[in-house]
């Protein structure tokens, strides 16, 4: 079946989604162990939250990279992704949208989306994209004070499917459940997503 080029894919509920984060020891044990995101977490810092498991993987090399070496899944609100999304603003215009309305937008939105090329385990480009959602301001407030259901250090399942790789096996069932994440057709349009018939 071909993927959409543009489509957000997702372990989740009829009520939370599962977004992922790598963090460094020091923030991320403090919020497993609070369940939520508590100093140093910096709330006047943006976050980026990413719905796949593999983009997230490849961005911190299987929680190799310095700060990146604690891999947390946190479950929150299809709401509260849905406001995120709901209040957002392309990183970078898409055809058809003036530069002048863009700027516009990006100046009063809370929230940034990047379409980034999707990754396979050993981290080769696919051709289609993953999403990322960058939170600020008031999108870091809600996310931390109302949309987190639940935070999970995955470092230890990251590491074994890491040496799995390593070893020339099959990881397919060792990795999170994604499926097509059924957007509203006026969510698809603001974030530039492909519409398509049976998720728009």
């Amino acid at each position: 079946m071909d993927i959409p080029h543009r489509q957000i894919r997702a372990a989740f509920t009829d009520e939370a989604i599962t977004v992922y984060q790598a963090y460094e020891p020091a923030i991320a044990a403090p919020a497993v162990a609070s369940q939520s995101f508590v100093p140093p977490f910096k709330r006047e810092r943006m976050t980026w939250i990413k719905p796949s498991f593999l983009w997230m993987m490849y961005r911190c090399g299987w929680a190799t990279k310095p700060g990146q070496t604690r891999v947390l899944a946190i479950t929150i609100t299809r709401e509260g992704f849905e406001w995120a999304l709901g209040h957002s603003c392309l990183s970078h215009p898409d055809s058809g949208t003036g530069q002048a309305e863009w700027k516009e937008r990006l100046r009063d939105s809370p929230v940034r989306i990047q379409w980034d090329p999707e990754r396979d385990p050993h981290h080769n480009v696919l051709p289609y994209r993953s999403i990322q959602v960058g939170l600020s301001g008031d999108a870091v407030a809600r996310y931390v004070d109302q949309w987190v259901l639940g935070i999970t250090d995955l470092t230890d399942r990251v590491h074994d499917i890491r040496q799995a790789l390593r070893d020339g096996k099959d990881v397919a069932d060792l990795l999170p459940a994604e499926r097509p994440y059924p957007l509203p057709r006026e969510l698809a349009q603001a974030i530039g997503a492909n519409i398509t018939p049976d998720l728009g």
